[in-house]
């Protein structure tokens, strides 16, 4: 059984300003840090499915749902390293372990996926199945198998087949294995001696290339990325950025960057979201899914495909819309099958950048009716990284949620909180933001008056007063909060924890860095991805976590030999 636990208001062009005459760190050397003890994380449900997908290939089928991790510091990134291993939790991927090994020796697949034959197929083969664990072992331990590791799966295998009479039947025994050993499941900080370090640690080549192919393709490294790992090269300044620009440039950045923003933008809050479809006729499970990944097509096409400024999500026009969003948007859909196509707002349409598609409204917004609050209080936390305190538990929603009262539109309704000390600190961080999208209803759908009385959306984001959506859009697109909050979240995933005290100077640096390249998120990716504070290491904390650490590095290097 596994262990338990494994372990504020000035213009976009006033901030590059800023930058350029050097009040940043703009152009310095990267700030020195000292990094964190080394840790295990535990792999996503969607790293998961692409780390096997990417082995074995697309057709194998994954159904079943993981004990889900909690977010913490804002990302589920970072709460993986603090997640459990139930008994139940143990049951669940077993399960899943035993499906994704019958397939990949199923009659269907076996001639492709075992790249070896057995001399007789009826009983084990040594050799057989020491290639095959190797092959497939390196990609799903992201570093080749140990002698230990090896023979504990070739000797299970054998068993089984001269058990079962049947190879392909201790294969798949062995894989079953391989699926549900820490070393898939936890991406483990493996180090290694190092004598230029200031505490005398450093990550293994195969542990930077999989810190590093999480980050940007969420899945496991490829073989080149081993490769490199292999040689030594990734512990070179040459080498690490070679590997890099490659990364940058594969087709799987547009999934790294994906998985990013669903952490990022909280958008696991779909499988939950329900509406009422009496008042939203409009509204499906079809249209919530589509919204989602209008959100998503929309960001990764602004920040992979045009590498254009990261603010500019927030004000830009151009999407893309299918026939479930067409009916929320009200706009034509020109393909017959009704699929996804790319779309530009009108000039002089009120909706403009993520925050005004439904993905974000519908999400941020009750099942009946839309919601001021929830809006702003997701702006805040969310793309601002600034909490808003909980409400006190004794607060009287009666006059807010009174169908009968005299208040006809939201900002009425909301006058109601901002007379009651207890809540007018909290309703003037959100309220001034989230009312600015008060002409989309609970939905997204567009409107002009609530209840017979036109909706007033003016409101104020940080000193900087607008008079619609659109005009808020620009004000996020315009707020150095908001790049700001990106580039600490970002290296926050990246690294699987919140930056330490002595990383602050750094993520600075980051961000002027960010400001100097026009806001190009594939530039802060690479300046993350090369940087050294990634890959730093401290001494193991003392204490259970220390000790779970210096064991899994000890175990491993005894078995190397090392």
């Amino acid at each position: 059984m596994l262990i338990s636990k494994m372990k504020l208001s000035f213009s976009r062009n006033a901030w590059v300003a800023v930058a350029a005459l050097g009040l940043v760190a703009c152009g310095e050397s990267e700030p020195q840090t000292g990094g964190a003890p080394p840790d295990m994380r535990r792999i996503t449900v969607e790293q998961y499915r692409n780390v096997i997908h990417d082995v074995f290939g697309e057709h194998i089928e994954i159904a079943s749902r993981f004990d889900p991790l909690v977010r913490t510091d804002g990302l589920f990134a970072v709460g993986a390293s603090n997640a459990l291993v139930t008994p139940s939790g143990f049951e669940k991927f077993y399960k899943v372990a035993r499906s994704v090994a019958g397939q990949v020796v199923n009659e269907d697949n076996r001639a492709v996926l075992v790249s070896c034959e057995p001399a007789d197929a009826s009983r084990a083969d040594d050799a057989c199945s020491r290639h095959f664990f190797a092959e497939a072992g390196r990609y799903l331990y992201r570093r080749s198998l140990t002698e230990s590791e090896m023979e504990t799966a070739v000797s299970a295998a054998n068993e089984v087949a001269d058990h079962f009479g049947d190879f392909y039947s201790g294969i798949e025994f062995g894989l079953t294995g391989l699926l549900v050993t820490p070393n898939f499941l936890f991406i483990v900080d493996e180090t290694e001696p190092d004598s230029s370090s200031p505490s005398g640690l450093r990550l293994t080549g195969y542990a930077k290339a999989a810190r590093l192919s999480f980050f940007l393709w969420n899945s496991a490294p490829d073989d080149m990325l081993l490769a490199a790992a292999e040689s030594g090269d990734l512990h070179t300044e040459k080498g690490l950025k070679q590997q890099v620009d490659r990364m940058l440039r594969s087709q799987y950045l547009a999934r790294g960057v994906r998985a990013f923003f669903e952490d990022f933008l909280d958008l696991e809050k779909f499988e939950t979201l329900e509406k009422d479809t009496l008042i939203y006729p409009a509204y499906t499970v079809n249209a919530a899914d589509s919204a989602k990944e209008q959100l998503l097509r929309t960001i990764v096409d602004h920040t992979v495909n045009k590498d254009a400024p990261y603010p500019e999500i927030f004000t830009t026009r151009n999407t893309f819309v299918d026939s479930h969003l067409g009916r929320v948007y009200q706009v034509p859909i020109t393909r017959p099958d009704g699929g996804w196509q790319p779309y530009e707002f009108p000039e002089d349409d009120v909706r403009a950048g993520i925050l005004t598609q439904m993905g974000f409204l519908s999400l941020y917004s009750h099942p009946g009716r839309s919601s001021a609050t929830l809006r702003g209080k997701a702006v805040r936390e969310l793309l601002l990284c600034q909490k808003v305190p909980d409400p006190p538990g004794d607060v009287d929603f009666s006059l807010f949620n009174d169908p009968d009262a005299p208040s006809r539109t939201a900002r009425d309704r909301l006058t109601a909180h901002a007379t009651v000390p207890s809540c007018a600190g909290c309703h003037k961080l959100t309220d001034p933001i989230g009312l600015g999208f008060e002409q989309f209803d609970g939905i997204g759908q567009f409107r002009v008056a609530e209840q017979g009385a036109v909706i007033d959306v003016s409101g104020d984001l940080d000193g900087n007063q607008f008079n619609d959506a659109k005009s808020l859009a620009q004000a996020m697109h315009d707020s150095p909060g908001v790049p700001a909050c990106l580039t600490n979240q970002l290296y926050s995933y990246a690294a699987g924890r919140a930056p330490e005290r002595d990383e602050r100077e750094f993520v600075r640096y980051l961000e002027a860095a960010f400001a100097k390249s026009e806001y190009s998120l594939q530039a802060l990716l690479g300046d993350i991805a090369t940087s050294d504070a990634l890959y730093a290491v401290t001494q193991p904390k003392s204490g259970p976590d220390g000790v779970r650490a210096a064991s899994i590095n000890g175990k491993a290097k005894q078995e190397r030999g090392s």
